[in-house]
């Protein structure tokens, strides 16, 4: 799964990344939690935007709020009903500069991060969705997962789906499914600090190697 992240790059960095001429303002962290208002890349009008969205999908046709998934799986995200018809319109690129993963006994688990060796910005792919009722409108978003790939098989049996750059026009223009697969570029990992565990903490200390 993908509970945890960082985004850590301004405005200007992702204008550039994603080809942007066009950024909304967006608050970066070090511990990206559930239900934030997260930045994600999206089509409109066959354009590329970013905007902010609520992390946990809420389908168009929900008759409420109450189920709001951070992730979803790549090997039924296209056929399960709770995600089948923003796979089919509504994709998008999830920013991030690395996320957090838990090992261990519960009570005694240690958080790990993982970032990418060669880029220090890359996009999770996601989906997002437009929900309204009579007195408000949420755009919500989630993060699809797969397999783990060798570097996360030790910590963790699931990664979110990290998209290599030159797959991210494929992706929000309605690409295959065979796009969401672990990812193959080179990963780095390491322990850190527990205080990462609190959604209340942020800091560059969260993603600094843990002291042996």
């Amino acid at each position: 799964m993908c509970g945890r992240f960082s985004i850590l790059d301004d405005q200007k960095k992702l204008a550039e990344h994603f080809g942007l001429d066009h950024v909304a303002e967006y608050k970066t962290s070090y511990n990206v939690t559930p239900s934030s208002d997260i930045p994600i890349v999206r089509l409109k009008d066959q354009e590329k935007e970013l905007v902010t969205c609520h992390w946990g999908l809420i389908p168009h046709w929900a008759k409420d709020t109450k189920f709001q998934p951070i992730n979803a799986k790549a090997e039924t995200v296209a056929s399960k009903p709770f995600f089948r018809s923003a796979f089919k319109h509504n994709r998008c690129l999830i920013p991030a500069n690395g996320f957090y993963e838990w090992k261990g006994a519960k009570g005694h688990k240690q958080p790990y991060y993982f970032k990418l060796k060669d880029a220090e910005l890359f996009a999770f792919a996601g989906l997002w969705d437009h929900w309204e009722s009579l007195d408000k409108t949420i755009e919500s978003c989630t993060i699809i997962t797969t397999s783990a790939n060798a570097v996360m098989a030790p910590i963790h049996n699931r990664m979110p789906v990290i998209l290599a750059l030159n797959h991210y026009a494929a992706w929000l223009h309605e690409g295959p499914k065979e796009l969401l697969t672990p990812y193959a570029g080179v990963m780095i990992c390491y322990p850190v600090s527990s205080r990462v565990n609190s959604p209340k903490n942020d800091g560059k200390d969260l993603v600094e190697p843990l002291s042996k």
